[in-house]
């Protein structure tokens, strides 16, 4: 993904969250450690801080902190310094878990020591409802039964309509 540093000033931000046509950027180190991430939000909120300090969109913000966000000039300086990661590992619903507890619409993926490995964001999450019937069938058959429920394929029958999947036939073992 497209990176800033935190001395990165912020009309560069701007620019590339417009020529991008991105909602956020994250904020590394020279080692791609992430530090923070910057998004349109936050440019939005210095505007209007800077048009009105006082005003009641930011009541809730200590004055000190209004203050630092009116006058950043880099992305260091308005970045959120703990934004929502997930290990690449991660299936789509842990994905969503931390993207809908962290009130996030994108997550950073990191590896083990913080490293960037990409961004995803909600509308990833959503392809997976774009598969076809017969991939997913392919799936269940080539991958779930033997893999995960150790179970032959050949014993179960697979239906897929929709998206909504439908397994009959018999098990090998009653616990199954």
């Amino acid at each position: 993904p497209m990176t800033v540093t935190p001395s990165t000033p912020i009309k560069e931000v701007a620019s590339i969250l417009v020529r991008l046509q991105v909602g956020a950027l994250p904020v590394v180190t020279p080692r791609d450690g992430v530090t923070g991430v910057v998004t349109e939000t936050d440019l939005l909120r210095k505007e209007q801080l800077q048009q009105d300090p006082e005003g009641s969109h930011s009541a809730h913000l200590p004055y000190r902190d209004r203050r630092a966000i009116a006058t950043a000039e880099t992305a260091g300086e308005i970045m959120n310094p703990h934004p929502a990661t997930v290990r690449p590992e991660a299936t789509l619903a842990e994905a969503a878990r931390l993207m809908t507890r962290h009130r996030a619409r994108f997550l950073l993926v990191t590896d083990a020591s913080g490293k960037l490995l990409g961004v995803v964001n909600a509308r990833d999450l959503l392809r997976v409802f774009l598969r076809s019937d017969e991939a997913i069938k392919l799936d269940i058959v080539g991958d779930v039964l033997p893999r995960y429920l150790g179970t032959n394929p050949v014993m179960i029958d697979v239906e897929v309509v929709d998206g909504v999947v439908q397994l009959t036939g018999e098990l090998e073992r009653s616990e199954e």
